[in-house]
């Protein structure tokens, strides 16, 4: 999918106290690195992140591994009022999807199994090495050579810590053939739902 689709388009304050934990934050940016992602991948989404609710505190947040910060958690509500402290929403579009599975798998065990291998692995750096092996793995596809090799560490690129946060619930999403996991894969899914686009007004 190398358009954003289709979808109902609603402000952020109105949906809040519909987003659940493990909600799947997908966005499609107007940066530099996300349209080098999305040409690389063919695909109108360049980044991937989890949402987790604290409703002990009254706070939705987004986990999350960017680039020249690693893993991180931030409130969603950043991301349409004040994206990286700019006073702006975030450059490009944003949408919300939920993975059929994720209910029946977060019970409360497995949910606080999950918040905690995620909040573990905040301050991981972001695994800018992985970056340059998806592109030879893009460039091999095209040579003709398959290269199915998943390397797991302590480093994440987005996807890879979504990823992994889903597979401590024994959610796993399909890898893209080539060897490597990026935002588009998650949509791929056919048990992943797209629910709406999300703005800040």
């Amino acid at each position: 999918m190398n358009y954003f689709p289709q979808l109902p388009v609603r402000q952020y304050a109105d949906i809040r106290s519909e987003v659940k934990s493990g909600d799947i934050l997908l966005c499609s940016g107007n940066y530099m690195f996300s349209k080098l992602i999305r040409k690389a991948t063919n695909s109108c989404w360049s980044h991937v992140a989890c949402v987790l609710r604290l409703d002990a505190v009254d706070r939705v947040m987004v986990l999350e591994s960017i680039e020249g910060k690693g893993v991180r958690m931030t409130p969603l509500s950043e991301y349409v009022t004040n994206f990286e402290g700019t006073g702006r929403s975030y450059d490009g579009r944003l949408a919300l999807a939920r993975h059929s599975e994720f209910g029946q798998k977060a019970t409360t065990d497995g949910l606080r199994q999950m918040a905690q291998f995620a909040i573990d692995r905040l301050a991981c750096p972001y695994d800018e090495e992985e970056i340059g092996r998806i592109t030879a793995r893009i460039v091999a596809s095209f040579l003709g050579f398959d290269r199915r090799e998943i390397q797991r560490d302590q480093e994440y690129i987005c996807s890879e810590y979504v990823y992994e946060c889903f597979w401590i619930l024994g959610i796993e999403v399909p890898y893209d053939k080539r060897g490597f996991i990026a935002p588009a894969d998650f949509v791929r899914d056919e048990r992943v739902e797209l629910l709406w686009e999300m703005t800040g007004k």
